[in-house]
């Protein structure tokens, strides 16, 4: 691993484990809305793959603006929560517990993203990054909106067919 000697070095750090973790996530989506019973989660999953490659293509042009390749790290913890979830697809027996039980890994995977987006943001501030803020802002935005939708899909229906 590099040595992380200034904030600049931690941002770069947090940019290749948010990038790779798009990457990864964009695999999963297509997977995870084959296997969803409701209509509306399948189409949340769908909606949620086009947002997804915007942002791997707004997290390319903050590689752009570093002056960097855009280039992934491998991100354990993103790894693990994607784990789980696929584990969570196999186990599950019944279509409605399969769709609540990946609402629940697909929020563990929003708010991820949501806690990361905001330290880069603020990071990105403090840098004298506002264009890149701005980029990552835009990111911070869609996995808000898709974690919202996701509560929505549970709380009105999906849960309650799950019990």
């Amino acid at each position: 691993m590099t040595a992380l000697k200034s904030l600049e070095d931690l941002f770069v750090h947090l940019l290749k484990d948010m990038y790779y973790a798009e990457k990864q996530i964009l695999k999963a989506l297509p997977k995870m809305a084959k296997k969803a019973d409701s209509d509306e989660l399948r189409q949340a999953f769908e909606h949620h793959l086009k947002e997804t490659e915007g942002q791997v293509d707004r997290l390319e042009q903050v590689f752009e603006l570093c002056g960097i390749k855009a280039a992934g790290k491998s991100c354990p913890a993103i790894k693990g929560i994607l784990e789980e979830g696929a584990e969570g697809m196999k186990d599950a027996k019944d279509p409605d517990v399969l769709d609540a039980g990946m609402i629940a890994d697909a929020q563990a995977v929003e708010h991820y993203e949501i806690a990361r987006y905001g330290t880069m943001i603020a990071w990105a501030n403090q840098l004298g990054m506002g264009d890149a803020a701005n980029l990552l802002q835009q990111n911070l935005d869609q996995e808000y909106g898709a974690d919202r939708l996701l509560t929505d899909l549970a709380e009105g229906r999906l849960n309650r067919q799950a019990a």
